[in-house]
């Protein structure tokens, strides 16, 4: 699995995003079109463990938090950087969404939940912030930032 390669996973659902308003009807289609439990998240999950053990992704640790920015911002990514962290019942830095934020979220133990959602898509708004929180176990999380941009914060 190279970078290029995982990219290309994600090329469906730039398809869906690509112009679209975040909020909670983007979040329930790509739910619905991109289960949680279907294959193509299945194989998101496979390619993510896979570059996290060849040591290409989430090659940076913090605060107990494994993170990396898999790509700057492209136009085959509807405008979004590819950015995966892996974190186990920890809570994360405080930061803001400037233009929103899309997450797909893996857990890697069953019970794992990310800011309070199990697997599946989760969608933020543009100006919403927030503490990214791992509860009851691991869970990969991978998250599309419209233009790049996220602002950490002081709280």
């Amino acid at each position: 699995m190279t970078p290029q390669e995982f990219q290309a996973l994600l090329h469906p659902v730039a398809g869906r995003i690509r112009g679209k308003t975040l909020d909670q009807a983007l979040e329930a289609e790509l739910n619905r079109e991109f289960p949680g439990d279907g294959e193509a998240v299945r194989a998101m999950g496979r390619a993510c463990r896979e570059a996290i053990a060849a040591g290409w992704m989430c090659n940076r640790e913090a605060a107990g938090i494994k993170y990396g920015r898999v790509v700057g911002p492209l136009p085959e990514l509807a405008g979004c950087s590819l950015d995966v962290v892996e974190m186990e019942s920890v809570k994360g830095p405080h930061h803001r969404h400037p233009n929103g934020e899309i997450d797909l979220i893996m857990p890697v133990s069953a019970a794992a939940k990310f800011d309070g959602r199990g697997a599946g898509w989760l969608v933020y708004g543009p100006g919403t912030a927030h503490h990214p929180t791992v509860t009851d176990g691991r869970a990969i999380v991978l998250y599309l930032l419209p233009g790049g941009a996220i602002e950490f914060t002081r709280t």
